[in-house]
Parts: C-alpha cells; structure tokens; sequence
C-alpha cells in the first residue's frame, strides 16, 4: 500500500470488543449473552440507519440507550442490570494485538485517527481506559456531520482536517458495509476480518483482508 499519509479506524468491533460488556456479565446473564450481544449490536446498527434514513439524528450515546432496552426486553434480562451494561459499554475492552500495533504506527510518521459513530465523551473514555493516551492524531465523530455511517460526509471528515487525497487513506474496519462505504468514498480500506465472516454484496471488494491488526503492519 503506497502514498499513505494516514491511518484511520473504525473504533467499534474494529478497535474495541464490543461484546466485552455483555461478556463481563455472563453468570448473570447465562449461556445467551452472546446471542443478547449480537442482537444489541445488529440493534444498535439498524437503529443509526434508520435514523440517518428518517433524517431523525439522535447520538450514539442515546441509540445504544434504545437498542439495549429492546435488547433486553427482547431477551427478557433483567431490567437491573441495564446500568451495568451501559457502564460497561463505556470501557469495553481492545482487543488482544491493539494497543502493540498502535504503539508500533505511532512510531511511524502516519496520522493515526478513529473515525466512529461514536460521540466524542464516549471516544475519549474508551481510548482514556485501555490507556492508548497520546496515541491518536485525532478522534473523529460523526456529531461533527450529524449522520451516521455509511454517509459519505462522514468519511469526509478527516479528508478535510488533513487537507489530504481520499486516496491517501488507509482505512480499517471489521465492519463489511463500512469497508465497501470507505472503499466507494475513495479511501483504500482494509478488511479486519477478526470472524472468518463473508464479505458483503455492496459493489466493492477490498483489495486487503487481515485477521487481526497484525497483519497491518506489512502491507503500510
């Protein structure tokens, strides 16, 4: 991957496990807190489409509020334990290989940024818990657009801020549709395939698929 002046990434399910809140209550929860988990996400995702769809903007903050209470109704857990949940959203975990190959691109003369639906109070304590400080050049959120992903304003972002070429982007995600969003709006993005998943039908198929981060450090 050549003329890359930045590096840019999707924060949930890309940088931070997103099933780590549910995962952390478990033994309360039982044997279906990761189908309750999944569920939450696949919600919390419908929710910023159709918001963005209905031009009806609420942040991200208060669109996981609304998809873990179908969530759990749903899966019919306890309604106690919503506060414990949403406290554990806020410091969900990285995973395992993140903060070594963050550590190692910062070393590097790249920009490096989170680009994510997320707002910037919620950004700042996820990257402020997994002690990844004065790692990131910036962290992006689409509050500053006001839509959600996949609008291509939002990846227009960090173009602007940088005054760089779309197509000096390197862009990462474990999300397919984000990555076909990224890939479309010009950005040259990488596939973090942490589930062995298959690859959306959107018009776009990334030129590189990784495991995990790892595997970031040979192809920039």
């Amino acid at each position: 991957m050549k003329n890359i002046k930045a590096i840019i990434f999707d924060a949930y399910g890309t940088l931070f496990d997103v099933n780590s809140a549910a995962e952390k209550c478990k033994d309360k929860i039982g044997d279906k807190w990761e189908g309750f988990s999944n569920y939450w996400r696949t919600t919390q995702l419908e929710y910023t489409w159709l918001r963005s769809m209905m031009n009806r903007h609420k942040d991200f903050w208060a669109v996981t509020e609304d998809s873990l209470a179908k969530s759990m109704e749903v899966f019919k857990i306890d309604p106690l334990m919503k506060n414990q949940l949403l406290d554990l959203y806020k410091v969900l975990s990285t995973f395992p290989e993140v903060k070594d190959v963050l550590q190692k691109l910062k070393k590097k003369s790249y920009k490096l940024a989170i680009l994510s639906n997320g707002t910037p109070p919620l950004l700042n304590e996820l990257v402020k818990s997994n002690n990844l400080d004065n790692i990131f050049n910036d962290i992006f959120s689409v509050e500053e657009v006001k839509t959600y992903k996949p609008d291509p304003k939002v990846y227009n972002i960090p173009v602007q801020k940088y005054q760089i070429q779309k197509n000096e982007v390197a862009y990462l995600s474990a999300n397919t549709w984000d990555v076909s969003a990224g890939g479309n709006y010009g950005f040259k993005p990488v596939w973090v395939n942490r589930n062995k998943s298959i690859f959306d039908k959107l018009d776009y198929v990334p030129k590189y698929q990784i495991e995990n981060l790892n595997k970031l450090i040979d192809i920039v």
